[in-house]
C-alpha cells in the first residue's frame, strides 16, 4: 500500500493537470475508508465507486459530505441499497435499470442524477446503450417517464489501447451524441475518461473525468 504522501502528491499532480471546468471523480474502489480520508481532507468531495457493497460500507463510515458516484454496472436488485445517499449513477445501460432507480427514488421522496451509459468502446466486454437506445430513453425521460430521475449527461468508457487516434474517435462520438442530446434539454456532465486517458478525453469534450489509480497507487504500478 502506497504511503499517505504518496497519495496526496498524486492527488495534487492529477489537480494540478485538470482545467477549472472539469470535475474530478476520485475512483476509490478497493481502498479502504482511511486513504479515501485523506483524500477528502486535501478538499475531494467527489468519489466514485464500483461495487454496491463497498460503496455502502464505505458511505457509512465516511463524511456525509462526500458526493458518492455508482460507476461500475448496476443490477436492478442492488439499486434500493444506495437509493436513500447516492448523489450520482453513471452507469444507466438500460430501461429496466432507470425504471427501477426511479422507482426506489420516489420511495426515498428524492431524484436521483444519473447519466446514460453509451457503448462507444470496440470491445465487446464494455457495458452501455446502443446510441438509438439512449436517444429514445432520453425522449421518453423528456415526456415524463422517469419523474424522479434527473438525467445530467453521458459516460462512456473508450477501448482500452495506447492507440489516440481510436480514443479520440470513440470520444468524439460520444460528444457528438451529447451535443445533439443538449439541443433538446441542456445537459451538464459529459463523463469520459479515466487514468490511462483522461487528457485525450477532456480534449474531446469531457468535463467529468474518473480517475483512480493515478491517484490511489503510484504512477509506476497504474
Amino acid at each position: 500500500m502506497q504511503n499517505h504522501s504518496e497519495t496526496i502528491e498524486n492527488y495534487r499532480n492529477i489537480l494540478s493537470k485538470l482545467p477549472p471546468n472539469v470535475e474530478l471523480v476520485a475512483v476509490s474502489k478497493t481502498h479502504p475508508a482511511e486513504i479515501i480520508r485523506q483524500v477528502y481532507d486535501e478538499g475531494q468531495r467527489v468519489f466514485g465507486e464500483n461495487k454496491v457493497q463497498e460503496l455502502v460500507e464505505k458511505q457509512a463510515v465516511l463524511p456525509k459530505d462526500i458526493r458518492w458516484h455508482l460507476i461500475g454496472h448496476l443490477q436492478t436488485n442492488k439499486v434500493k441499497y444506495i437509493a436513500d445517499f447516492v448523489d450520482t449513477i453513471q452507469s444507466v445501460d438500460s430501461e429496466k435499470l432507470l425504471l427501477e432507480i426511479n422507482k426506489q427514488a420516489e420511495k426515498h421522496q428524492r431524484k436521483i442524477k444519473v447519466l446514460l451509459q453509451i457503448k462507444i468502446a470496440e470491445e465487446e466486454t464494455k457495458f452501455g446503450l446502443e446510441i438509438s437506445e439512449a436517444k429514445e430513453l432520453f425522449l421518453d425521460y423528456l415526456n415524463g417517464k422517469f419523474p424522479n430521475v434527473e438525467i445530467i449527461g453521458l459516460m462512456g468508457m473508450a477501448t482500452f489501447t495506447d492507440n489516440e487516434q481510436q480514443l479520440r474517435k470513440e470520444f468524439s462520438v460520444l460528444k457528438q451524441v451529447f451535443d445533439k442530446l443538449s439541443l433538446q434539454r441542456d445537459l451538464k456532465t459529459l463523463s469520459m475518461g479515466m487514468s490511462n486517458d483522461y487528457p485525450i478525453a477532456i480534449s474531446c469534450g469531457a468535463n467529468s473525468v474518473r480517475i483512480g489509480s493515478a491517484i490511489f497507487r503510484h504512477r509506476n504500478y497504474a
